[in-house]
């Protein structure tokens, strides 16, 4: 009888793992609040930080004294973008998005309904939006988190639409639809048309578009999205520049990855 591979797990190494992971909302946390966060004693926070630290996954600010991820991250970071097929053909497909666009661009992946910045490049224009590599953000108010939705594998929207049951939809701009059956409305005609738009929806003065990008087995695994300055891109841009490029080299990536895109 095989056991769960749970059964083997660490329980020094899982909390490690956990305490890592709460630095993806914020950039440096104090001791206390990290034991508060975990659920744990501060000084088996203590001696996490420490063994943490003297490997370089964390560093302590010297003015503050608060913890922040160390230049271990970076260099894992550097090692997946190398190794990982979606992430190192990803890093060609955005680099090709600014050139054509001369606006900055993001590869997103869903995770629990919320959208993860995996990678990231940044129009070299003076008046831009910035990079948001390794930040989370809300699904449903987002070009990249509309695909993952409306486009993503059968079941998703459904099980989006359970959550929304659940927790009030927020409005993080007056543009952001907060109507549940709107929402849901709008998500499949971005299924129907296979790409999205954030009209400042997500942040005051920033328009967005967005495709999915699939792989072999025609799964959307990711999504691609341009992003620039409201005074630059009105809506007419983006749907008549922007969402095509976006279109084109996310159909550009899939085909890399193996999906039969016509």
């Amino acid at each position: 009888m095989h056991r769960a591979k749970s059964e083997y797990a660490i329980q020094t190494v899982t909390n490690a793992l956990r305490l890592l992971e709460v630095f993806e909302a914020d950039e440096e946390i104090g001791v206390t609040d990290l034991a508060r966060r975990l659920h744990l004693h501060k000084n088996n926070v203590f001696r996490l930080l420490a063994t943490l630290e003297d490997a370089g996954w964390v560093e302590q600010s010297a003015d503050s004294e608060r913890y922040r991820l160390g230049s271990a991250c970076l260099r894992l970071a550097r090692s997946y973008v190398r190794t990982h097929g979606l992430a190192r053909r990803g890093r060609c497909a955005l680099e090709e998005l600014t050139r054509a666009t001369g606006e900055t661009a993001h590869l997103g992946v869903l995770r629990d309904f919320a959208v993860v910045h995996v990678d990231g490049e940044q129009s070299p224009g003076l008046l831009v939006t910035g990079l948001r590599v390794g930040s989370l953000m809300p699904s449903h108010s987002t070009a990249l988190g509309k695909v993952l939705l409306g486009c993503g594998p059968a079941g998703t929207l459904e099980a989006f639409d359970r959550r929304l049951a659940e927790d009030r939809v927020a409005a993080l701009t007056a543009e952001t639809i907060v109507d549940r059956d709107k929402l849901i409305e709008h998500l499949r005609c971005v299924a129907a048309q296979g790409w999205a738009l954030d009209l400042e929806e997500s942040a005051p003065g920033v328009m967005c578009a967005a495709a999915p990008v699939f792989d072999a087995t025609g799964r959307t695994v990711a999504a691609l999205s341009v992003s620039g300055p409201a005074v630059r891109l009105d809506r007419d841009v983006l749907e008549g520049r922007i969402a095509p490029a976006v279109v084109t080299v996310a159909a550009n990536l899939s085909q890399q990855l193996g999906a039969a895109v016509a």
